[in-house]
C-alpha cells in the first residue's frame, strides 16, 4: 500500500496514490490524512487549527459556482513534532459545513473528508494541481525561507458525485516535499 515516508533528513515524500482512501484516513483514530500518513511515516504529526466563516475569496468561489458568500475557513499550520511543514487553508461552502459539523477545530476521527460522507457529501472524485510560486513575506516567515523563495502549492478540489465542489484546499507546502501520484493506463 502507499505510504508516506519521511527520511532521515526530514524529506517528506507524499504520496496520493492512497492518501484520501477512508481505511487510510481513518487509520488508528487519525483525524485526517496528514495525521495517519505522519504517523506511519515515523513522524509527530500536529496542528493548530483556526475556524471561522467569511466571504468566499475568488479563487475558491470559481470552484464553488461563482458564488461569494460564506464559507467556513479552515486554516491549519501543519508540524511534523515542531517543524512546520505546510500551511493548509480549506474553504467550505457553509450549507456543507453546517450539515457535516466541521465548524469546531476537531473534527474526529477521518476529518472533515469523513463528516462530510456521513453528510451526504461523500467526496468521491478529487483535482489536485500543483504549481510553484514564490513565497509571500509572511509565508517565508513562517516556513523558513526567504521571502520570494519558491514554495510547491496544491490546490485540492473535492467533487461530490453529483459534481459539486464541497471543499478547496490550499496546501503551501515547506521545503523538502516530493509529490507522488500514479494514473491508471487502459
Amino acid at each position: 500500500m502507499a505510504q508516506n515516508t519521511i527520511d532521515a533528513n526530514g524529506q517528506i515524500l507524499r504520496d496520493a496514490r492512497s492518501r484520501y482512501r477512508t481505511t487510510q484516513r481513518e487509520a488508528s483514530g487519525a483525524h485526517g490524512a496528514y495525521e495517519s500518513e505522519t504517523r506511519r511515516a515515523g513522524g509527530a504529526p500536529r496542528a493548530e487549527v483556526t475556524v471561522q466563516r467569511e466571504p468566499a475569496p475568488a479563487a475558491a468561489a470559481a470552484h464553488f459556482g461563482g458564488t461569494t458568500g460564506d464559507v467556513v475557513v479552515r486554516a491549519r499550520r501543519m508540524y511534523d513534532g515542531e517543524r512546520l511543514v505546510q500551511l493548509a487553508d480549506t474553504w467550505i461552502p457553509a450549507d456543507v459545513a453546517e450539515a457535516a459539523g466541521i465548524e469546531q477545530v476537531d473534527t474526529g476521527v477521518g476529518g472533515i473528508i469523513s463528516r462530510m460522507a456521513e453528510a451526504g457529501f461523500a467526496q468521491t472524485d478529487i483535482t489536485e494541481d500543483v504549481h510553484q510560486r514564490p513565497a509571500t513575506p509572511e509565508e517565508a516567515e513562517a516556513l523558513g525561507v526567504e521571502a520570494g523563495s519558491l514554495l510547491l502549492e496544491i490546490t485540492h478540489v473535492g467533487y461530490t458525485s453529483a459534481g459539486r465542489a464541497v471543499e478547496v484546499t490550499r496546501h503551501t507546502l515547506g521545503p523538502g516535499w516530493t509529490l507522488r501520484y500514479s494514473v491508471p493506463l487502459d
